[in-house]
């Protein structure tokens, strides 16, 4: 899948995907990918920098660990990033709802 077809819904994917346990950078991408069956293949140089953004804004914390004995940076999900994540969702079904009632109309 073309990366350019994830802006605006990147902080979204990386929320949801950070909602249920605290990972380290590389695991977000592969838990993308996995989540996505393969569909989302998003390089480092796109992940990173969101994440460092979501992080200033208060919608993540990250903490450094050594994860098998080398160190990486941990994110989680503050509560101000579940409150954001709720809203990305109501967001997307919105958007979803509204593009599908375009693509593939109901015919009377």
């Amino acid at each position: 899948m073309n990366t350019n077809a994830l802006h605006g819904h990147m902080d979204a994917l990386l929320l949801s995907v950070l909602e249920h346990e605290p990972l380290h950078g590389y695991a977000i991408i592969e838990a993308l990918q996995e989540r996505s069956g393969g569909a989302l293949a998003v390089p480092t140089g796109t992940v990173y920098p969101a994440l460092r953004r979501l992080e200033r804004a208060g919608y993540l914390a990250g903490e450094w660990a050594t994860v098998g004995g080398r160190k990486r940076r941990t994110y989680r999900l503050t509560p101000t990033g579940r409150t954001a994540l709720a809203g990305e969702r109501s967001a997307w079904r919105e958007f979803t709802a509204a593009i599908g009632s375009v693509l593939e109309p109901r015919t009377q």
